[in-house]
Order: structure tokens, then sequence, then C-alpha cells
């Protein structure tokens, strides 16, 4: 079972830079898509970006293409979302997110989950 932990959240103006990070708990993790998805509060969790395992392919939704940026290092089982340029609408709970198939961008795609952390983007 592939463990996630989350950190890098918090509350951060409007404009303002945040980057999070997602450890996993197995070496193996190497070879997982690795992706984070979002929920704000009385809404459906949604993709936001993902990384295939040598980060040759990278997707993000289109709200968020040209300010955040997905980047994986292997070696220490982390994957990170470099989040500029942040807005009021881009806070929610951030969730890390790894599959051994990439089949899509549905939150049912995935199999493994992190606990979430919370990012708030002031006006």
């Amino acid at each position: 079972q592939v463990q996630l932990v989350e950190s890098g959240g918090g509350l951060v103006q409007a404009g303002g830079s945040l980057r999070l990070s997602c450890v996993a708990s197995e070496r193996t993790s190497g070879s997982l898509v690795m992706g984070w998805f979002r929920q704000a509060p009385g809404e459906e969790r949604v993709f936001v970006a993902y990384a295939s395992t040598t980060s040759y392919t990278r997707r993000y939704a289109d709200s968020v293409k040209g300010r955040f940026a997905i980047s994986r290092d292997n070696a220490k089982n982390t994957v990170y979302l470099q989040m500029n340029s942040l807005k009021p609408e881009d806070t929610a709970v951030y969730y890390c997110a790894a599959t051994q198939y990439y089949r899509g961008t549905s939150a049912s795609d995935w199999n493994y989950w992190g606990q979430g952390t919370r990012v708030a983007v002031s006006s």
C-alpha cells in the first residue's frame, strides 16, 4: 500500500506563490504516475496536474496552465507542485494522488491518495 503525505499548504495573498510537496512511502514510487487534485468547499475533487514516471509527459488543467508546474524527484520519492500567481479561486484542499497506470483525470481513475493540504488565497 502506497502512502502519500503532502505538505506546504498555507495562507497566501493573491499573486503569491506556494510549493506543495508530496512524499511517497514506497521506493517504487518512481514507477507510479503522480498527480495533484484539489477540492474546494462544496465542490467535487478535480484534476490539477500530473506527471508521468519520467516526467516526459506533464498535463495541467486549463485553469492552472501557465501558473502551476508539477515536477518530481524519484530519488526522493517526492512530487512537487509549484503554484505561482495564485488567485482566490485556487483556494482548496490539495491532494496528492498516484496510480500505476494512467487512465484519466477523474478522481476515480487514481488509486492512492494523501490526506490533503489546505491552500487559502486571500484577495
